[in-house]
């Protein structure tokens, strides 16, 4: 097909504003699924998406519609819409001319709408605006198109209306998409050069990539090369999603978006990003590619049960090749052995890796509790100083050593219903935020600008948050800069033995505070053993806060009946000297619910 009647784009909102249902309303609207073959969230192929109802890879599927008689090829790539999945809808941005960008006609414009936006104008995109759910009794399409150009900018009359529930409004949008949207910028006759932007490994074909062909032409049975490897394959398959994969045999020139079968066997012969160009005619430069993630959340996992070490670091190399997002690299602890250090774009991304590599290959795993990236200016020999990352509190160096910690701040931008703006500030200054701006943005919506560290929000800041607005508060933030503040590191000793996986680095003040509550919720989780066994909070030598968990009681005397007062006295001698030998070289068994106490702060 010509490259002037392709068109490239994604469809980008905030989450739950209807992305995936419009997505099938396209794909029924072109024929690519008919009533018969329908499933809700077609593209949501993960049964992890279809459970918890959210996005979380983004899907890419080509489908044909015919307009003023001529027939268009729509390649179009479905986005989350959770701020943690952001590096996604980057991706997909970058192998696009075009964007949808929905907003639901009952919400408005939400914090991540605008910074989907934002990342679409830097991607020098074609943007369509979308007023979605108009079937709804409480939609207000009119001013929410009215809301689309005072804050986004958009012509209010550039919107189109639809629901991706009837079907009203779609093959408008369809229509429009092949009217507004520019064809692919790519030539034809140069030298090819493809844009790697997914893949995902099976156990059967090796490595499947996905790519987009930027220049040049490629087809099956060309021998091509990986730029930033510098490894060849020969294309055994190519195809398209239709939108599940489909073998095609012609050729895939500029603009065109499928997959290839290579026999890429080995994990690290695929990069995210990376350039696909012929082997023997090779491409001068390869593309730009994708900035690389940064991490903002770490966690470690560590095998357990019956999984092995071997077993894991497998089927995180399996995963990564799927979501090139977060990152690991291999660890060691001593409570809990060898294990991997993990960093991710937030919170709930870590939670879904977890899931993920439970569920995709099932393996058992401990993990750790999630910190942050801190910055640490050290004293060095010779009388100078430098400064080092750190993302494990136990990596921090001796205390006479440094001279400061920095950390991470983020510039978060909260929109609020404005009768839970009081609320929103408490909770902020609960959490050392710093005000900065406040912003109307309609009769009964305000926008909050507060800097506040990545720390104090990572944790349950947006469930508090959605708690307090009902479900109308939105949040998107972005780290701004490492800050000095007055942090420590705060130990977690159990029977005596520093746990280095529960250590915690928190602000001064609040130190004692976090260090009481995070050993009464330790004594919740942890089980009671045949002897008793201390839990104690120190910073340095200093221990700030403690609790005990009480031995099992065992009646060691119900076996006498009668006879001298000694002969129950040495039998709890006896007793007693056991537990205190027991005390010495058992071990205290710490459930993956103790690890996770850290998360729970104990404020409001």
């Amino acid at each position: 097909m010509s490259s002037d009647h392709i068109r490239n784009f994604c469809i980008i909102a905030h989450i739950d504003h209807g992305k995936s249902t419009l997505a099938d309303r396209m794909l029924m609207g072109t024929g690519a699924m008919d009533q018969r073959t329908r499933q809700e969230q077609a593209l949501d192929s993960m049964e992890l998406e279809r459970e918890r109802g959210i996005t979380i890879k983004s899907s890419a599927v080509s489908v044909e519609h015919v307009y003023n008689g001529k027939t268009y090829e729509l390649n179009f790539i479905d986005t989350p819409g959770h701020v943690d999945f952001h590096y996604e809808v980057s991706r997909a941005l970058a192998a696009c001319e075009g964007a949808i960008l929905v907003v639901d006609s009952t919400q408005g414009v939400e914090a991540q709408t605008v910074a989907n936006l934002y990342k679409a104008v830097d991607a020098d995109l074609e943007l369509i605006p979308i007023i979605n759910k108009i079937d709804l009794p409480s939609a207000e399409p009119e001013r929410r198109a009215l809301q689309v150009e005072e804050v986004l900018g958009l012509p209010a009359e550039d919107c189109i209306f639809t629901s991706a529930k009837t079907g009203q409004g779609v093959p408008e949008l369809l229509d429009a998409i092949c009217e507004r949207f520019p064809p692919p910028k790519g030539k034809q006759d140069a030298k090819l050069q493809a844009l790697i932007f997914d893949a995902k490994y099976d156990d059967y074909r090796g490595v499947i990539v996905y790519f987009r062909v930027m220049n040049g032409s490629m087809k099956k049975g060309d021998r091509v090369r990986m730029m930033g490897i510098k490894r060849t394959f020969y294309i055994t398959e190519l195809g398209k999603f239709r939108p599940q994969m489909q073998k095609i045999d012609e050729p895939f020139d500029a603009g065109d978006v499928g997959y290839m079968v290579a026999a890429i066997k080995t994990l690290d012969d695929v990069n995210i990003g990376d350039t696909i160009t012929l082997d023997t005619d090779p491409a001068d430069q390869p593309l730009p590619g994708y900035q690389e993630p940064q991490p903002m959340v770490f966690c470690d996992f560590y095998p357990s049960g019956n999984t092995q070490f071997d077993e894991l670091r497998e089927a995180i190399a399996k995963l990564h090749i799927n979501d090139a997002s977060f990152t690991f690299e291999p660890t060691s602890s001593e409570a809990l052995g060898s294990g991997f250090r993990c960093g991710f774009l937030g919170m709930l991304h870590m939670d879904i890796i977890q899931e993920r590599l439970e569920r995709e290959s099932n393996v058992e795993l401990v993990q750790t509790a999630p910190t942050v990236t801190y910055e640490v200016q050290q004293r060095i020999k010779g009388g100078g100083t430098d400064v080092i990352h750190i993302t494990n509190p136990a990596d921090l160096p001796n205390p006479s050593n440094i001279i400061e910690i920095r950390e991470p701040i983020v510039l978060a931008e909260i929109i609020t219903p404005t009768d839970r703006i009081g609320d929103i500030m408490k909770l902020c200054e609960q959490r050392r935020g710093v005000y900065k701006s406040q912003k109307f943005l309609a009769d009964d919506r305000q926008i909050l600008e507060y800097e506040l560290p990545l720390a104090e929000i990572i944790y349950d800041f947006f469930d508090k948050l959605k708690s307090i607005t009902s479900g109308y508060g939105t949040m998107d933030y972005h780290v701004s800069e490492f800050r000095r503040d007055n942090l420590v590191k705060m130990d977690i000793m159990v029977n005596g033995s520093i746990v280095d996986a529960l250590a915690v680095i928190v602000h001064r003040e609040k130190a004692e505070f976090r260090g009481r509550h995070l050993l009464k919720k330790l004594k919740q989780e942890i089980d009671r053993h045949l002897f008793e066994i201390p839990l104690q909070a120190a910073i340095g030598g200093k221990i700030i806060a403690r609790e005990t968990i009480k031995s099992v009681g065992k009646n060691v005397t119900a076996k006498c009946y009668g006879g001298d007062v000694t002969r129950k006295r040495k039998l709890l001698e006896k007793q007693k000297a056991g537990k205190a030998r027991m005390k010495k070289i058992a071990s205290v068994d710490i459930p993956q619910k103790a690890f996770m106490a850290v998360l729970d702060t104990g404020e409001g």
